[in-house]
């Protein structure tokens, strides 16, 4: 189990990379155990996640006799979110060395990994609105796209700070990343039976 102290100082130096500040990284745990312990975000994303999938569920499944099929949404939900999260990092760890990216990949996961979670909960009011208020949906989408842009340019900004390769090698690795996650959770949601779902990742 994670300290609070070393999460609260995770948070903060994500938070400080995502808006440019490449002194976040002297508050991140850099070393193996550092490295497998910024998964733990995962756990920090839950909540505004499981909101996410409940507003989701109810959206695809809508009235009290679907109870039990939105129940069965969920755990698909969270398989195609926490792929989409793991995969493309696991996808970066194998070409990180042909690239010239290797000495900082540890880098980049435990700040991207903390990131997300940072960016599930700068995503819930949207969903949220959407459980509370499913008649402001309208609203609820507009308020999610401008997040999500948001969310982009921050992402963007963690990677430039954290790979300290330069906007080209930013940009190409953001770009990867994202599209790979896009590429996970599409062909997720169509081996799940919900290829009509349109999620953004997290």
């Amino acid at each position: 189990m994670i300290a609070a102290n070393e999460m609260q100082n995770s948070l903060l130096g994500a938070w400080r990379l995502m808006t440019g500040r490449a002194d976040g990284l002297r508050l991140l745990d850099l070393s193996a155990d550092g490295f497998w312990n910024s998964f733990f975000a995962m756990v920090v994303a839950l909540p505004p996640l499981f909101v996410s999938w409940t507003s989701f569920a109810n959206e695809m499944s809508p009235g009290p006799e679907m109870f039990a099929e939105r129940l069965g949404l969920m755990p698909r939900l969270a398989i195609i979110d926490f792929c989409a999260w793991v995969v493309p990092l696991a996808g970066l760890a194998a070409v990180a060395k042909p690239v010239g990216i290797a000495g900082r990949f540890v880098h980049y996961v435990v700040a991207s990994n903390w990131a997300s979670a940072i960016i599930a909960w700068m995503m819930m009011p949207p969903a949220l609105l959407r459980l509370i208020f499913p008649t402001a949906g309208d609203v609820a989408s507009l308020i999610s796209f401008a997040l999500f842009l948001l969310s982009m340019l921050f992402s963007w900004r963690l990677t430039n700070a954290t790979l300290n390769r330069g906007p080209a090698v930013a940009t190409a690795v953001f770009a990867a990343m994202f599209v790979a996650s896009v590429v996970v959770l599409l062909a997720l949601q169509s081996a799940l039976g919900l290829a009509t779902a349109g999620q953004v990742p997290a």
